[in-house]
């Protein structure tokens, strides 16, 4: 296979994979990120982008240290899995997220998006 095309694949996968994470990630909070952030909500936009990129770490790492589309897809899949269980395992032990979220605390999204982040780091590391 052309490397190009086996490029825009791998391209067009991870894209996808990060659409889909995005979409399951936001339904599964209990505020409504998109729309908070709409509204300068930054705690909520610190947050969700430390998911983004906590994901995306872990995709970074399947990416680079699989074999075949297949491979990826479990890796990836299984990082979305773990992103949202640390997600909920995070919320209910600090017990007010909502709350926090939507009253813009900065610092609860910061930790929010910290923990997401490092989540990401060590489950990418582990991939490798």
């Amino acid at each position: 296979m052309p490397a190009i095309l086996n490029y825009l694949i791998h391209l067009l996968l991870a894209a996808t994979l990060l659409a889909v994470f995005f979409a399951a990630y936001t339904r599964m909070t209990p505020y409504n990120e998109v729309l908070l952030i709409r509204q300068g909500n930054q705690a909520a936009a610190l947050s969700l982008g430390g998911a983004l990129i906590g994901f995306s770490i872990t995709v970074g790492s399947a990416l680079m240290h699989t074999l075949g589309y297949q491979q990826f897809f479990a890796w990836a899949f299984g990082a979305m899995v773990v992103q949202m269980l640390a997600y909920a395992i995070t919320t209910r032990v600090l017990n007010m997220a909502k709350d926090q979220i939507e009253g813009n605390n900065t610092a609860f999204g910061g930790l929010l998006g910290a923990i997401a982040i490092s989540i990401g780091v060590i489950n990418g590391a582990c991939i490798s």
